[in-house]
């Protein structure tokens, strides 16, 4: 479902979420791979478990993540309601330097079968 309107709050939240570098990497990767779990973010982003753990608490908490789990990974996806905010706001920054290199990273990675969200495509064809 998405939201036609937003409360002043809700959207106070949102931008909030958005005023951090490493949550808009963050985000601009799970918003072009559809979702992501924490131990492949932390390994394309170079971040630590914490750091990317504190983050992701943080976009879920505000209203913009949700999650799934799967075995034993969790996967975090882009809430339907800001779907469209968000992909607006991307367009203007999709050809910045330093989103397209953690993109490339994701790419790199997952063709040489070292993320889980590779593992888990590979489980679903394999079945």
């Amino acid at each position: 479902m998405r939201l036609k309107n937003f409360t002043l709050n809700f959207i106070t939240q949102v931008f909030k979420c958005l005023s951090d570098d490493s949550r808009l990497r963050i985000l601009f990767l799970i918003h072009e791979n559809k979702e992501m779990c924490i131990s492949d973010l932390e390994l394309i982003l170079d971040f630590t478990q914490a750091k990317t753990s504190r983050h992701l608490l943080y976009l879920k908490n505000n209203g913009v993540l949700n999650s799934r789990k799967v075995d034993q990974w969790v996967f975090y996806y882009i809430k339907e309601e800001v779907k469209d905010l968000l992909s607006q706001g991307f367009r203007f920054v999709e050809k910045d330097q330093l989103l397209q290199n953690d993109q490339e990273t994701f790419r790199v990675m997952y063709s040489n079968r070292e993320l889980a969200l590779n593992k888990l495509h590979n489980k679903k064809w394999s079945n």
